[in-house]
């Protein structure tokens, strides 16, 4: 018999599909989905499935929830991958579904194109088949509303350390009763589980590739053999996708909290992954003004010259000049008074009458214009202070679009207020 005579049955399995749970009880993590009483449960347990969602992270359990629930069912499992599938095998599998009970699982769903899609929303709204679709985007962001509204949507999260641990420990469980002897230490176990990302796929494909193949005896993993594996393993990032998003959400919320140690983490993971550098300098730009504005008005500055500086420079050095200005805007006070204020002056403006320009302000530069009374404007510069009272926007009063954040800090925004406050005898509006 040679290669092309072998059947399925004779095929090596991955350890991560011989794993897979038969239940979900033998589940891994995702604890508020399969506990008793859960609405997954309650959906089995009633024999009324209808059309799922799985939604979350690769390597979290989307496919092996998917088989347990088709077990637990008693239902023929038929699995298809949206970007491969074809109309007539999602009517093929409807067309089995009216003969005997099937459950359809729709691996990728939100790479189904609109003909699928319509044709798959046709068999749900008739409940020919239990279905449940898996996907790694946002399914308000990538599948029809129409698919969405007839679907019960789970969001599964990414495995915790422990939970990661114990899926490494079924596999070496697994491979020791198959006569593969594992001495894996404590420490490793853990290196391993953490450089998975929450990714039981992943770690269980790291675990194999250190066991097999060493002969016959013990095999005993070293950090050497580790480091070996993780040599060129990808960070968990996909850079269209929902990863994407939530990287870029946690590297701006560590400026804006000043942590200068997870901004440079979250810069690490984006560089690491091969974000386009002008990318990160615009976000780092935006939050220069959004998040220290007027405390700090050298952040903008910093942030644009990083700018400019990675339109010359390219990967690795761009890395030190992003990390220069991301921690110019962690390590700055902060003031959300600009961000603020022009977002509440934009609502005013869509929302209330529009504010007639007052005459002393409106142009003068032309003959006839005193005759039309726009007269009355007094220049601040022909005071000696600098400054006069006058009506700038009639009905707008002070404070209402624009609270100073200083706080106790010398700021720029704190030394204005002081400034304002002595010259006009009045107390500056503040947020605090």
């Amino acid at each position: 018999m040679d290669l092309f005579d072998a059947s399925p049955s004779d095929r090596r399995r991955p350890l991560a599909d011989v794993l897979r749970p038969a239940s979900l009880d033998e589940v891994i993590g995702q604890t508020a989905l399969v506990a008793p009483g859960s609405l997954l449960r309650r959906r089995i347990a009633a024999n009324a499935l209808g059309s799922l969602l799985l939604y979350g992270p690769p390597g979290i359990g989307k496919t092996s929830i998917a088989r347990a629930v088709g077990l637990m069912l008693g239902k023929e499992f038929r699995v298809l991958h949206a970007a491969g599938a074809r109309v007539a095998d999602i009517r093929k599998i409807a067309d089995e579904a009216r003969m005997h009970p099937v459950l359809m699982f729709v691996d990728e769903v939100h790479r189904l194109s609109a003909t699928q899609a319509d044709d798959l929303l046709t068999i749900c709204e008739e409940g020919t088949t239990d279905f449940i679709g898996a996907t790694t985007e946002n399914p308000y962001h990538s599948i029809p509303k129409a698919l969405i509204s007839r679907s019960q949507i789970l969001k599964l999260e990414p495995l915790s350390l422990a939970d990661m641990e114990q899926v490494l420990q079924r596999g070496l469980d697994h491979l020791a009763q198959n006569g593969i002897e594992v001495t894996l230490t404590p420490e490793h176990l853990t290196l391993i589980a953490g450089r998975s990302g929450g990714d039981a796929r992943r770690a269980l494909v790291t675990l194999e590739s250190l066991a097999v193949g060493h002969g016959e005896g013990p095999v005993e993993i070293s950090a050497a053999m580790i480091e070996e594996v993780y040599a060129a393993a990808a960070v968990n990032f996909d850079r269209s996708g929902d990863q994407h998003y939530d990287v870029i959400s946690a590297f701006v919320k560590s400026m804006r909290g000043s942590d200068p140690d997870a901004t440079l983490y979250w810069l690490a993971v984006l560089i690491h992954a091969g974000e386009d550098p002008r990318f990160i300098a615009r976000r780092i730009m935006i939050h220069a003004s959004e998040d220290v504005g007027l405390a700090d008005n050298t952040a903008l500055q910093t942030a644009v010259s990083a700018a400019q500086a990675v339109e010359m420079i390219g990967y690795p050095e761009a890395q030190i000049i992003l990390a220069h200005a991301a921690l110019h805007v962690a390590r700055a006070p902060k003031s959300g008074a600009v961000a603020r204020g022009i977002g509440a002056a934009l609502s005013y403006v869509r929302s209330e009458p529009e504010v007639k320009v007052p005459l002393h302000l409106r142009d003068a530069h032309y003959t006839g214009a005193a005759k039309l009374g726009h007269v009355g404007y007094r220049l601040p510069h022909n005071d000696p202070r600098g400054w006069v009272e006058q009506t700038y926007a009639p009905g707008i009063a002070p404070g209402q679009f624009y609270l100073s954040d200083a706080r106790t800090a010398a700021t720029f925004e704190k030394r204005a207020d002081e400034f304002w406050a002595q010259l006009s005898g009045k107390d500056q509006p503040r947020r605090f």
